[in-house]
């Protein structure tokens, strides 16, 4: 896990999720707002992409990404949490 202060880590859920785009968008009831996603910043070993309704840790920050105020900057999948 990267350094990543206790207090910057949220958690939450994959509302969505693109495959075949490498892409999707997280919430949590910390951030009233949804937050764009990469594959590139999901931190799990091998193929790396989420499922919908999946509960992951994430850090994010805000930007201006797709239409979204808040974009990831890591994604920890929380194990065997998938719905």
């Amino acid at each position: 896990m990267p350094e990543v202060a206790p207090e910057d880590v949220f958690t939450g859920r994959v509302l969505e999720w693109h495959s075949e785009e490498g892409w999707g968008v997280l919430g949590c009831d910390a951030l009233t707002d949804e937050v764009w996603a990469h594959y590139s910043v999901i931190h799990a070993e091998g193929f790396r992409e989420l499922a919908g309704g999946q509960s992951v840790a994430f850090s994010a920050e805000q930007a201006e990404q797709d239409g979204y105020r808040w974009r990831a900057v890591c994604i920890w999948p929380e194990a065997g949490a998938s719905s």
